[in-house]
């Protein structure tokens, strides 16, 4: 299986000192051995694939899924937690010029859907995975920004018919929002959880509606002939009428060849303080409990979670090798402490790395793969998957049992182009992070 970036990423060295890890124990399944059979294959056991097994095993389909590690080792299990707006890089505005008005308002419309879908399927099944935060919510990290981001709450209230809070920079403190920061807005739609415990709750979900997750089952090579697909490990193969992908950032070249090229992995970084105490946080004036994120390119997000630790991530990284690792680990410290200067003497014990997906179109895809016969894939969720990744998993449930219960955008439906430089397009971050660092100045 042909991968584009450094080994070590695709190991357990960047989550080997992860703070998710220490909140929940996910079981290791069986791998697959011998000859299988099923329905539906799905490659991945993150949220995409798991949503979409639920959704085809409650339908009474024969489904299989297949990981290569175990349940939400890759970016599912890793991320911040955020349940939000925002899976889309494009903007709005060429977003508009691109797909048109109606195009572009659906769209929009789905990526509330998406946050409604995981609300629901977690109230519904009462899974506790620590929630918190009302909505979300936007910090200046320089003047110019806050009047961007006052015209861009307007446009989301339209949009959504909220009413988004706009919070001045002298407000900040009283509104539990101490830090070095101009200003904020908070957009009332999405919330915070535990990665990991969702993605166990969801596992298990998966298997009482009658599906099979095999793990450790890392996948070799796929082939289609006679209308059936043929999926082989080391210790056995799979053979089904469709197949699904749901790898994300963690894809491969080969399995299938449609992917080469389609996907761009790009890294994101997450520190875990230890426990801050009611002291602490007084002193930097930061109590709230609000998801955030700041305007800079290469953003900041963190929250203070409900047991008084502090995750703070980072946007960046070029190269994936230890080296880069151990430097990201450093660089992340940094930053942190600027914007947070009364902690600089707070322990972070946990620290990780993974990867965010990118399209070249910078929106997101989701449905049947064009004239690839019982192809889909969903991917590519600009580091917004824990509510559009889990929704599209169910739009690709959907699709294949030919029912029409959730909104489907045309837009998700287009075939991604191509990256140029194919196995070594990450060499394109290059002058683009360097345009970003300057413009986040």
């Amino acid at each position: 299986m042909s991968r584009i970036c450094d080994s070590f990423v695709y190991g357990d060295g960047p989550i080997a000192d992860s703070f998710w890890a220490e909140t929940v124990s996910i079981p290791m399944r069986p791998t697959l051995e011998g000859d299988a059979v099923a329905d539906v294959a799905v490659i991945g056991a993150g949220v995409t694939g798991l949503n979409t097994a639920l959704g085809l095993a409650k339908a009474g389909v024969s489904v299989a899924v297949l990981e290569s590690q175990q349940v939400g080792w890759g970016a599912s299990g890793r991320n911040g937690g955020f349940c939000c707006l925002g899976c889309a890089m494009l903007g709005e505005e060429k977003m508009r010029s691109k797909f048109g008005e109606s195009a572009t308002h659906d769209f929009m419309r789905a990526e509330r859907d998406a946050v409604d879908y995981v609300d629901q399927l977690i109230t519904d099944a009462g899974w506790d995975v620590d929630r918190h935060s009302e909505g979300e919510t936007l910090l200046a990290h320089k003047p110019a920004a806050m009047t961007e981001m006052i015209a861009e709450a307007d446009s989301t209230d339209a949009q959504y018919g909220v009413t988004s809070k706009v919070i001045p920079k002298e407000a900040l403190r009283e509104n539990g929002l101490g830090g070095n920061f101009h200003g904020a807005v908070t957009f009332p739609v999405g919330f915070a959880l535990n990665p990991r415990k969702y993605m166990s709750q969801l596992a298990n979900a998966v298997e009482n509606a009658g599906a099979i997750l095999y793990c450790g089952a890392h996948v070799t090579e796929v082939a289609q002939g006679g209308g059936v697909w043929t999926l082989r490990t080391a210790q056995g193969q799979l053979r089904a009428k469709k197949l699904v992908i749901a790898t994300n950032g963690y894809s491969s070249e080969q399995v299938p060849s449609w992917m080469a090229g389609r996907y761009f992995p790009a890294q994101s970084s997450i520190m875990v303080t230890r426990p801050l105490t009611s002291e602490e946080r007084a002193a930097q004036g930061w109590t709230s409990l609000q998801m955030s994120y700041d305007s800079r390119h290469l953003l900041h997000y963190f929250r203070l979670m409900p047991d008084g630790r502090f995750l703070f991530g980072m946007r960046g990284g070029i190269t994936t090798t230890k080296g880069v690792n151990d430097r990201i680990r450093r660089k992340i410290r940094i930053h942190f402490d600027k914007l947070f200067p009364a902690w600089q003497h707070v322990e972070a014990p946990w620290f990780h790395t993974g990867f965010v997906c990118l399209s070249r179109s910078l929106t997101p895809f989701a449905g049947a793969v064009p004239n690839q016969d019982g192809l889909y894939a969903a991917f590519a969720y600009h580091g917004n998957g824990v509510g559009m990744g889990s929704y599209a998993g169910a739009l690709l449930a959907d699709e294949i049992l030919g029912r029409t219960t959730l909104r489907h955008p045309d837009l998700m439906r287009q075939e991604p182009a191509r990256f140029p430089l194919g196995r070594f397009r990450r060499l394109l971050m290059y002058p683009a992070y360097v345009g970003y660092e300057l413009a986040d100045f």
